[in-house]
C-alpha cells in the first residue's frame, strides 16, 4: 500500500523593507529650453509619484516614488520634518505620521506644501520663490471646489507656477491603456478604480466623465489591512506587537487573493489537506535561547549551589547593616540618658521632644529593647559564620530559579527532598520556531473580499459590484451595453490575483442572458495613472502665457476666474461653477430707531427692514 505524501509546508518571512532616502537629481539639460518640461505628480493617498513629462527614455518612469506621509516630533522645527522615503520604517513613528488626505481628498495643505517642497527639491529645481514648469496633478473624482481652490492658491501663489492641469487618476489610467490598445477616441466605458482609501465607479461617455452618476465606496486597501490586523491579533494575542500595519500591507500585497466564488472557496478550506497545502506560515523573528531549557543535572546542582552562596552573602550583609544601625541608635540613646545623670535637665527634655518621647521611663524601655535586639543580632551573625549550608531567606528576596524556589524559602527544608529527574526521561520539546509563526489561512481571501462584501467589517454600504449595478441601472439599455463593453480595472487595490475573473463572474450574473461585456485590467494598475498623465502632457503641451489651451489653467485664468476654476479635458473632472452666497454683514442699528417711542417703534422698524431687503437680495444674487 502506497503511503500518502505529506503536504509541503509553505513558510515565508516578512521582508520588513526599509526605505532609503531619495537622491537629489539634477535638472535636465533640456528642462527649460525651448519650453519648460511639465512636471507630472500623481498625488495618491498611499504613494506619491513624480517625474518629468519628457519623451526621452531617461524619464520613461517616475523618478520619485514615496509614501504620502510626514513625521515631525512635537516641538521640532519645520525643517526637521521627515517626508516619505526619509522615514526608514513607519512603525516606530506610526503615532507621529500625518497625511494631507482625509479619505481621498486633500484637506491638510500644510502637509501638502511639505510634499511639494520635497518633490521640487529632489527633482533638482533650485530656483527660489518660483517653479517655472507646468504642473500636471491628479485629484479625487468630483473633488470639492474648496479643495481645488486651496490647491490652486498654493501652486500659483506660493510656487508661482505658469500652468496647472488637474485630472483624475483612474481616468488617466483609462486614457493610457486605451491608447496602448489602439482604441480611437472618444472613449466610452466604465472605470472601476480602487486605491488605498476608497473605491470609485466612474462612467465615461464619449470621452467625458459622467460626474452625475459617479459613485464612491468607502472600502479599499487601508480597510483591508486594518481588518487583517484585527483578525490576526485576535487569533494570536501573544504576538500583538509583531502584527503591525506595515506587515499586514505586505501580507495583502504578496499573499492574498480574490476568490472567484467566495462560498465555494471557503468550503475548500474545510479540507485538512487543502489547508496544509495552501496555508502560508509567516515566520516572525525570534531568539533560539530558551529560559530553563535543556540543563544537565550537574549544571542544575551547580546553579543551586551558586544561588545558596549568593543568598548567604546577601543575608550576612543585611545582618551586619542592621546590627550597625541598631548599635548607632543605642549609642545615641545612651548619650541622652547620661544627660539626665549629669543633671542637664533642659538638654535632656529637649532631646526627648526630638525623639517624640514623654518620660525617662519610656526612654529606658526603648534602650532595653535595643540592647536585646543588638545582642540577638550578634548571636545570629556568629551562628551564620559557624554553620554552613543553612540560610534564612528574607521575605523580599525571590529565588533566581523557579524550580528551586520551594527549597530556598524555608531554611529547615532539606535540599535533597526534591528528587532529580532521571536523565533518560524524554522531555517534551517546545518548538520555538513554530510558536513564532502566523498561520494565514482563510484570511488570505477574507480580507480582500470586503471590497465586494463590506458587511464583513460592519460597514453598512454596498459592495463594488452592487454599486456598479446601481450605476448601470441609471442608463438606457443601449448605453449600458456601450459601458460594459469596456469595463476597466485600475488602482493599487485591484492587483489581487483573480480579480478580473471575479469581476467577470459578477458581471455575468448581473447582465441579461447572452449579453456581451469585456473586462480589461490595467497593464500596471498602480503606475498607469502617472503614465497616462505623462502621455496627456506630451500630447497637449501648455501654450504661451496669453494662449489658452484645453486642459491647462494659466495664472491669468486663476486671477480672473478664481481658484476653483477647472479647464476640462478627457481625463478631468467636470467643472460645475457654483455661486456661493456670502453672508451679508449686519448693519448697525441707528440711534434714531432705538430712541423711538413704543407707539411708533414697530412702524419705524418695519420701514427700516423693508428698505434693507432689496439691497440684501441684490448682494446675494451677485
Amino acid at each position: 500500500m502506497a503511503s500518502k505524501e505529506q503536504p509541503v509546508c509553505q513558510i515565508f518571512s516578512f521582508q520588513d523593507c526599509k526605505t532609503s532616502p531619495d537622491p537629489v537629481y539634477e535638472l535636465p539639460s533640456q528642462g527649460l529650453a525651448p519650453t519648460p518640461i511639465p512636471i507630472v505628480i500623481d498625488n495618491g493617498s498611499f504613494q506619491t509619484r513624480a517625474g518629468w513629462a519628457a519623451p526621452t527614455a531617461e524619464f520613461d518612469s517616475p523618478q520619485l516614488q514615496f509614501r504620502s506621509v510626514t513625521a515631525r516630533s512635537r516641538g521640532a522645527a519645520r525643517s526637521e520634518t521627515q517626508i516619505g522615503n526619509d522615514i526608514p520604517s513607519l512603525e516606530p513613528l506610526r503615532w507621529l505620521l500625518k497625511s494631507q488626505f482625509d479619505r481621498n481628498v486633500v484637506v491638510n495643505f500644510e502637509i501638502q506644501e511639505l510634499i511639494f517642497d520635497y518633490v521640487f527639491t529632489h527633482l533638482g529645481i533650485v530656483s527660489e520663490g518660483s517653479v517655472e514648469h507646468p504642473i500636471v496633478l491628479t485629484e479625487a473624482p468630483c473633488n470639492p471646489l474648496q479643495c481645488r481652490q486651496m490647491m490652486s492658491e498654493l501652486l500659483f501663489e506660493c510656487y508661482c507656477v505658469p500652468y496647472v492641469s488637474y485630472g483624475v487618476d483612474g481616468l488617466y489610467s483609462f486614457y493610457h491603456n486605451n491608447s496602448r490598445r489602439n482604441i480611437q477616441p472618444p472613449h466610452t466605458g466604465i472605470v472601476l478604480s480602487s486605491g488605498y482609501q476608497c473605491s470609485h465607479i466612474l462612467p465615461v461617455i464619449n470621452g467625458r466623465l459622467d460626474a452625475v452618476n459617479c459613485k464612491r465606496v468607502n472600502v479599499a486597501g487601508s480597510q483591508a489591512a486594518s481588518y487583517l490586523q484585527r483578525l490576526l491579533q485576535l487569533k494570536y494575542p501573544g504576538h500583538l506587537g509583531a502584527i503591525t500595519l506595515s506587515r499586514m500591507e505586505e501580507l495583502l500585497h504578496e499573499h492574498s487573493y480574490i476568490a472567484v466564488d467566495y462560498q465555494e472557496e471557503l468550503e475548500k478550506w474545510r479540507s485538512p489537506e487543502f489547508y496544509e497545502r495552501e496555508v502560508h506560515r509567516m515566520q516572525l523573528p525570534f531568539s533560539g535561547k530558551l529560559p530553563g531549557g535543556c540543563v544537565t543535572v550537574e549544571e542544575r546542582q551547580e546553579r543551586r549551589a551558586q544561588q545558596l552562596r549568593r543568598l548567604q552573602e546577601i543575608n550576612a550583609r543585611r545582618r551586619e547593616e542592621k546590627l550597625q544601625q541598631d548599635q548607632e541608635r543605642l549609642d545615641r540613646l545612651m548619650a541622652i540618658q547620661e544627660l539626665l545623670e549629669d543633671g542637664l535637665l533642659d538638654q535632656f527634655h529637649k532631646n526627648l521632644v526630638d525623639l517624640n518621647m514623654d518620660s525617662a521611663e519610656e526612654l529606658q524601655s526603648y534602650i532595653n529593647k535595643l540592647q536585646l535586639a543588638v545582642e540577638q543580632g550578634r548571636q545570629k551573625l556568629l551562628q551564620s559564620d559557624g554553620v554552613e549550608g543553612r540560610t534564612e531567606v528574607p521575605e523580599l528576596e525571590q529565588p533566581m530559579d523557579e524550580g528551586d524556589g520551594v527549597a530556598l524559602m524555608d531554611p529547615d527544608f532539606p535540599e535533597d527532598t526534591l528528587p532529580e529527574k532521571p536523565a533518560n526521561v524524554v522531555q517534551p520539546v517546545f518548538n520555538m520556531a513554530e510558536y513564532h509563526q502566523l498561520f494565514v489561512g482563510t484570511e488570505r481571501l477574507r480580507c480582500p473580499e470586503i471590497l465586494f462584501q463590506p458587511s464583513l467589517t460592519g460597514e453598512d454600504q454596498m459592495g463594488l459590484m452592487e454599486t456598479l449595478q446601481y450605476v448601470l441601472a441609471r442608463y438606457t439599455p443601449e448605453q449600458q451595453g456601450a459601458l460594459v463593453s469596456n469595463v476597466f480595472l485600475t488602482g493599487g487595490n485591484m492587483q489581487y490575483p483573480r480579480m478580473k475573473d471575479r469581476v467577470e463572474r459578477e458581471l455575468l450574473a448581473l447582465r441579461p442572458f447572452q449579453s456581451n461585456f469585456k473586462v480589461t485590467m490595467a497593464l500596471q494598475p498602480a503606475l498607469d495613472a502617472w503614465y497616462g498623465a505623462r502621455d496627456w502632457a506630451l500630447e497637449h503641451p501648455a501654450g504661451g502665457y496669453r494662449e489658452e489651451v484645453e486642459g491647462w489653467i494659466s495664472r491669468q485664468d486663476y486671477e480672473e476666474k478664481g481658484g476653483e476654476y477647472l479647464s476640462e479635458h478627457c481625463a478631468s473632472n467636470v467643472f460645475i461653477p457654483m455661486n456661493i452666497a456670502k453672508p451679508v454683514p449686519a448693519r448697525p442699528i441707528e440711534p434714531s430707531v432705538t430712541a423711538l417711542t413704543s407707539t411708533g417703534g414697530s412702524a419705524a422698524v418695519t420701514m427700516v427692514t423693508t428698505g434693507l431687503t432689496p439691497a440684501t437680495n441684490s448682494m446675494v444674487s451677485s
